[in-house]
């Protein structure tokens, strides 16, 4: 019985992108699939396999990103014995294995020039030759690419043929962000959740009304990819139970930062600047309630402490090395004693560097940044060369 082959989505973005692909899949017609990364490609390329009259054929995805440079031609058009060091024995390529059926060649923008070549000529004519060879082979396999490049942006930069381009572009169908699909979080979710009960033998509580308003909200970076990864976190460090807003945002939290927040480098900077900078306030906070209660055992003749600012000013040192005299601090320090959050982040990174005998490992944990972003802040501010 031939399996059904679905892409999930009720909502008008995804039925659209459904239909289109359903009319192209009634064609051989050589298509390119766009969207982000982790949007589900693959899934489409699938689906239009699935409803094409090669569906009882073979469906072969290849990551043109992932198979070093030097070995990709091999890979896509097979070799000869002798051909190159290692090659033992002949062998046949992707294009080969996909004959009447479907090739999909993921992240094609990585391709090198020189195998781009090869690929036109495949697309154009059905033929090529194995690495080491002579000898013409004919394929009658169908093509379908993905990129989640600018395929246009590479052709005025000639890292990619502008004659394979418009090859591919035949017929462009992208797919929309997780973001953009609404309440297709939920069904997707719904989906994988079923799946991850099967695979881990686990039963799931399922999410409270606000954790669900959350997934709705939240941004999906990593799109579907990053909704399959995090639910099947969520099934198995929590157990199977509910998911509160509360364990929901606990663990967005610890995969934005395990990530290294990369997605955005300028917000990454910001992000890391206000993790040392909350990190900071919270031990201010910490040494402030350890001097009241010191204060509380005190004599009652005293005078009362000052409040609290809401940094720590500097230590001696630390203001000499921020300005040579008190005209030259910023007036946001002169009129309230806050310093700026660069003068703040340095002061942090140097007492916790001072606080771990130079340990940048405990460091970085204690500040709640990695390590090779520590590093990077101890080159910016010179720390390396303190004494």
């Amino acid at each position: 019985m031939k399996k059904t082959i679905d892409f999930l989505g009720e909502s008008a973005p995804v039925q659209q992108l459904k239909h289109l692909a359903l009319q192209v899949a009634q064609t051989d017609v050589t298509v390119l699939i766009t969207g982000e990364t982790g949007s589900g490609k693959e899934v489409l390329s699938r689906f239009i396999h699935g409803h094409s009259r090669r569906s009882h054929k073979n469906f072969i995805p290849v990551n043109c990103g992932a198979i070093p440079t030097g070995i990709l031609e091999s890979e896509l058009f097979g070799h000869e014995k002798g051909a190159f060091t290692g090659a033992i024995q002949s062998r046949k390529g992707y294009f080969e294995s996909a004959n009447q059926g479907t090739i999909f060649l993921d992240e094609i923008g990585e391709m090198p020039l020189e195998t781009q070549v090869k690929l036109l000529r495949v697309i154009e004519t059905g033929e090529f030759q194995r690495v080491g060879s002579s000898e013409t082979i004919h394929t009658d396999a169908r093509l379908i690419a993905a990129t989640n490049k600018n395929l246009q942006q590479a052709v005025a930069a000639k890292s990619f043929r502008e004659d394979l381009y418009f090859r591919l572009h035949s017929v462009e169908l992208h797919l929309p962000p997780l973001r953009e699909r609404g309440k297709d979080i939920l069904i997707l979710a719904e989906h994988f959740i079923r799946h991850l009960e099967r695979k881990h033998t686990i039963s799931f509580e399922g999410f409270t009304n606000d954790a669900v308003e959350m997934l709705l909200r939240y941004n999906w970076p990593g799109n579907v990819r990053e909704l399959k990864n995090l639910l099947e976190s969520l099934l198995i460090l929590e157990k199977g139970k509910q998911i509160t807003s509360e364990t929901l945002d606990r663990h967005l939290v610890q995969r934005n930062r395990d990530k290294g927040l990369v997605h955005d480098p300028e917000k990454s900077e910001k992000n890391e600047l206000n993790l040392i900078y909350n990190s900071l306030i919270r031990l201010h906070q910490e040494i402030n309630e350890v001097k009241q209660l010191l204060q509380q055992k005190d004599s009652s003749h005293e005078e009362p402490s000052k409040k609290p600012l809401l940094l720590p000013p500097p230590l001696p040192e630390q203001r000499e090395n921020l300005a040579s005299s008190e005209d030259t601090l910023e007036p946001i320090y002169k009129e309230t004693g806050i310093l700026p959050l660069e003068t703040v982040e340095k002061q942090a990174i140097a007492e916790a560097l001072e606080a771990f005998g130079g340990n940048k490992r405990q460091t970085a944990k204690t500040l709640g940044i990695n390590e090779r972003t520590l590093y990077r802040k101890i080159r910016k501010y010179r720390l390396d060369n303190e004494d």
